[in-house]
């Protein structure tokens, strides 16, 4: 995964977690996450697979589209 697109899907991941008033501690709960992961997955850091990705989009019931747009 580049570069951009990390720093779009964190920007993202960390938009939709506040729009639904969400820690990071309580998302990474809920989708049974290490915390850490989360974390470095916002601040673009962080590798992610596509079934990851469709994970964290369907808890937000958006589409996985939506994570990089």
């Amino acid at each position: 995964m580049s570069q951009d697109f990390r720093l779009i899907l964190a920007k993202k991941v960390k938009f939709y977690r506040e729009r639904h008033k969400l820690k990071r501690e309580e998302l990474s709960l809920l989708l049974g996450y290490d915390n850490s992961y989360i974390s470095k997955l916002e601040k673009g850091k962080m590798n992610i697979t596509i079934d990851k990705i469709e994970e964290i989009a369907k808890y937000f019931n958006i589409t996985a589209k939506n994570l990089f747009e």
